[in-house]
C-alpha cells in the first residue's frame, strides 16, 4: 500500500509538469495580449505605450522564457501578480472567491449525494418498474436540460414573477444590519438556486451510475450464494450489494474535487456570485496570464489529488483492488 501511494505521489511531478506546459502553451496561442485586450480602441494609447506593457509583464521575451520564469515562482508558491489594473498578488484573489464557491459546491454536492443514490439504489432494485421508468424519464430530462436555460426560467418565475428568491448576488443590501440568523436565512435565500442548477445534473450523471452499479453487483456470485443461504432482499441490496455499488461513485467523487474549488462559470456568471469561475472567466477574457495559469495548476492538482484519493477509497471499498496492485 505504502509503495503504491509513493509510487502515485512521484508520478504526480511528470504529469503536473506536463499539464503546465500545455496550458501555458495554448494560454498564449490564444489571439491578443493583456497589454493589447482594451487597449486597442483607446486612441490615448500609443505604439509605445503598448510595447512598454508588453516589456513590463515579459511579453517581448522568447515563450519559454516566460515559462521558466513563472515556473521558477511556482517552485516557492508565488503565483506573482495579477495583469489587471489593480495588480493585486494572485493568492489574494484566489483566496478571497474561494470560500463562495466551496459552499456552493459543497452544498450540491451534499444535495446531488442525498438524492442521486436513493434514486439509483430504489430503480436498480425496482428494475423495470413504473418508479424505476418514472426516475429514467426524471433523469434524462435533467441531462437534457441545459443549466442556462433552467437557471433562466427559475429566475424569471422564482424571483422575477413571485418574488420568492434573490436573482443575484449572495448578499442583499444592508446584510451587515442584519441579525446572525437573518444573515443566515438571507444567504440560503441567494444560494438556493445556483445551488439547485449546480446539482440537477449530477443528480442525474450520478443515480445512473448508482442504478448500474447496483445492478451489477445483484447479478454477481457472491449475492445469488447469499440468496440461496436464506438472506433477505432488505440484507442483500442494503447490507451486501450497496457497498461495491459505490465503487463508480467513489470515482466520481475524486474526479469532483476540481469542479467543488473552480467552480462553475455558468452558474456565477448567471447569478453574479462572486466565486472562482467567474473570477476564471474574467481572467480567461483579460488574458490575465498569472490568474489563469494559477487557476490551471490548482485545478490540476487538485484533480490528480482526487484521483489518488478516488484510488485509496477502491482499497478501502473493496480490498482485492490492493491484491491487483501487489501482484
Amino acid at each position: 500500500m505504502h509503495t503504491y501511494l509513493l509510487k502515485r505521489l512521484l508520478m504526480m511531478v511528470p504529469l503536473l509538469l506536463g499539464i503546465t506546459i500545455i496550458s501555458f502553451g495554448m494560454m498564449h496561442l490564444a489571439p491578443g495580449e493583456p497589454a493589447v485586450v482594451g487597449n486597442t480602441m483607446n486612441p490615448k494609447v500609443s505604439v509605445n505605450d503598448i510595447e512598454r506593457l508588453r516589456s513590463y509583464y515579459q511579453l517581448d521575451q522568447p515563450l519559454y522564457l516566460q515559462y521558466w520564469h513563472w515556473l521558477k515562482r511556482l517552485s516557492t508558491l508565488d503565483f506573482g501578480n495579477s495583469f489587471s489594473s489593480d495588480n493585486r498578488p494572485v493568492l489574494d484573489k484566489i483566496t478571497e472567491r474561494l470560500p463562495v464557491t466551496l459552499w456552493i459546491n459543497l452544498l450540491a454536492m451534499a444535495l446531488i449525494l442525498l438524492l442521486a443514490i436513493p434514486i439509483g439504489v430504489v430503480s436498480a432494485v425496482r428494475q423495470n418498474s413504473l418508479i424505476d421508468r418514472a426516475f429514467t424519464v426524471l433523469v434524462f430530462i435533467g441531462f437534457a436540460i441545459p443549466a442556462f436555460w433552467l437557471g433562466l426560467l427559475l429566475m424569471i418565475s422564482l424571483g422575477v414573477q413571485h418574488q420568492w428568491l434573490p436573482i443575484s448576488g449572495i448578499h442583499r443590501y444592508g446584510w451587515q444590519q442584519l441579525g446572525w440568523w437573518q444573515q443566515q436565512w438571507d444567504l440560503l435565500q441567494h444560494l438556493t438556486m445556483p445551488v439547485f442548477i449546480s446539482a440537477i445534473g449530477g443528480i442525474a450523471g450520478m443515480s445512473r451510475f448508482m442504478r448500474t452499479g447496483m445492478l451489477d453487483v445483484v447479478r454477481s456470485d457472491y449475492i445469488t450464494t447469499a440468496r440461496a443461504m436464506g438472506a433477505s432482499n432488505r440484507s442483500i441490496h442494503y447490507r451486501y450489494a450497496l457497498k461495491n455499488a459505490l465503487l463508480p461513485i467513489i470515482t466520481l467523487l475524486g474526479l469532483s474535487v476540481p469542479g467543488m474549488i473552480g467552480g462553475s462559470v455558468i452558474v456565477e456568471q448567471l447569478y453574479s456570485i462572486p466565486g472562482m469561475g467567474q473570477l476564471f472567466f474574467q481572467a480567461v477574457m483579460a488574458r490575465d496570464y498569472p490568474l489563469v495559469m494559477a487557476i490551471t495548476v490548482i485545478g490540476a492538482v487538485l484533480t490528480l489529488i482526487g484521483n489518488l484519493i478516488a484510488d485509496l477509497a477502491y482499497v478501502w471499498v473493496d480490498p482485492r483492488t490492493q491484491e491487483i496492485e501487489n501482484s
